[in-house]
């Protein structure tokens, strides 16, 4: 037998769908409205099926317990510390293990912003579900969207809950792509970061951290978008924007301090990374 709702201790709030449909075409929540969400403990037989898919995209985290889900002719396993975000008009199924019923923490969103999102969670019709490593921060999010509803479904309430679900939806797609503690490449990333003043040969990086160069040269692309050097380099640049906003030293003795022994590359490296010299730079008002 299978339950949708009605679980001990669950929390649920659904908005009315005339103030959805409203929010829809005001500003802001236009792009993101949260429809639903609540928190299901220990959901013995909680099912979905959903043929035609749901007008919503739905996020589910898993924070203990298992369960499964099954799009695109693919069932997948989902256990604790699992995200799944289901597409808007995805044909799908879900349901909590019979053996060990999982808890979960969901809600639903639409919005003119939401495809862009989901795209980079990086999900796929096949592949609906998220190994999480900062679960708590997303539960969090996702307990602060919960207990916002419960309070009102108003028009300011909305708004508030868009920039939290905002916020979950990078935050899932930060923890996709951000290493690990202990992998390699987080440990590559910390030994550079304590050798800001210092050169680093990639394949001796690489040996240290046990990978091919090739490999690391990828782990880095995906984690920062660029190659070993350029993330040492905006490390650099960064500890020198620090010291000349923050003391009176002279431009060559921050190249220095950074690793840039000569003055006039290191300003061509500071040039290229900021549009102007260093010199400019401190001269410019901030804040």
């Amino acid at each position: 037998m299978e339950r949708a709702d009605g679980f001990e201790r669950e929390r649920l709030s659904v908005v009315p769908r005339p103030l959805v449909e409203a929010a829809l075409v005001r500003p802001v929540t236009r792009r993101m409205v949260v429809t639903d969400a609540g928190y299901f403990p220990r959901a013995e037989h909680h099912a979905r099926h959903r043929p035609a898919g749901a007008t919503e995209t739905i996020v589910i985290v898993c924070v203990s317990g298992a369960g499964w889900v099954e799009a695109g002719g693919v069932r997948t396993r989902v256990g604790s510390s699992t995200a799944i975000v289901i597409p808007g008009g995805v044909a799908h199924s879900y349901g909590a293990s019979t053996s060990d019923p999982w808890t979960i923490w969901w809600c639903h969103v639409r919005g003119t912003d939401v495809p862009e999102l989901v795209d980079a969670v990086g999900v796929r019709p096949d592949r609906l579900a998220l190994s999480l490593r900062e679960v708590d921060r997303v539960t969090s999010l996702l307990d602060e969207i919960s207990v916002a509803l419960a309070r009102d479904t108003t028009p300011a309430r909305l708004t508030a809950t868009a920039g939290i679900a905002w916020r979950l939806f990078t935050q899932l797609s930060v923890d996709r792509v951000l290493p690990g503690e202990g992998a390699p490449v987080e440990r590559a990333m910390r030994y550079l970061e304590e050798r800001v003043d210092g050169r680093v040969q990639v394949a001796e990086l690489a040996a240290m951290v046990g990978v091919s160069p090739s490999h690391l040269a990828a782990l880095f692309r995906d984690a920062t978008g660029g190659g070993v050097l350029a993330y040492h380099n905006a490390l650099k640049m960064a500890r020198a924007r620090s010291l000349l906003d923050t003391t009176d030293l002279p431009v060559a003795e921050i190249g220095r301090l950074v690793g840039l022994d000569d003055p006039f590359y290191f300003s061509r490296q500071f040039r290229r990374t900021h549009g102007m010299s260093p010199r400019a730079y401190r001269s410019h008002r901030k804040g």
